[in-house]
């Protein structure tokens, strides 16, 4: 199953084709593949080449993968615990050079994280990013520095069956997509 957006204007294959399925199947991420979405993800554009963005990830069956579901929220558990591998995306908010501030280190992190979910698209995986975390726990756990901070959580696998997924994920993930028009999100001055 894949539910390609239909647009209004075109739209480059893969962005069509991305989205954040729910369904996973038991097969898993090879290291090799994971390395190449973490490849992609170090591509992409950042204030001065900074690439303030940082990865932790667990695989399924192991300790790591345990403790990530764990601080997942009540409604991300019951289907993230089925992906191949979560991982939690960090913004460094702090410029390694000089100290200051980064303003643009979540907008940057952002786009490492776009670049990984096209290249998974590419890949023929799912990458659904939450926010849906327990923060605290999370960073805790993790032992977050100070000068970062959690932008998301994000489970990779391949599509699995819908059938498989209890209610009310299931509906959504058998619904079609949409969008707002672009015209209610753009102005011109």
């Amino acid at each position: 199953m894949t539910k390609e957006a239909v647009t209004v204007h075109p739209v480059n294959q893969l962005i069509r084709k991305r989205w954040s399925a729910r369904s996973f199947s038991e097969k898993q991420i090879s290291q090799k593949d994971l390395n190449t979405l973490f490849e992609a993800a170090g591509w992409a554009a950042s204030a001065g080449n900074e690439q303030p963005w940082e990865y932790i990830y667990a695989k399924k069956d192991t300790p790591g993968f345990d403790l990530l579901v764990s601080c997942l929220l009540p409604g991300n558990q019951p289907w993230a615990k089925h992906a191949s591998i979560l991982v939690v995306s960090i913004a460094r908010q702090y410029f390694a050079g000089n100290g200051k501030s980064n303003m643009a280190a979540f907008h940057d992190t952002g786009m490492a994280n776009a670049h990984l979910f096209l290249q998974a698209t590419e890949m023929g995986l799912i990458a659904h990013a939450m926010g849906g975390f327990d923060r605290d726990q999370l960073t805790n756990a993790l032992q977050i520095k100070v000068n970062e901070a959690i932008a998301c959580v994000i489970a990779l696998g391949y599509l699995g069956d819908p059938e498989q997924l209890e209610e009310p994920f299931k509906s959504r993930e058998l619904a079609p997509r949409v969008r707002k028009p672009i015209t209610e999100f753009i102005k011109q001055i």
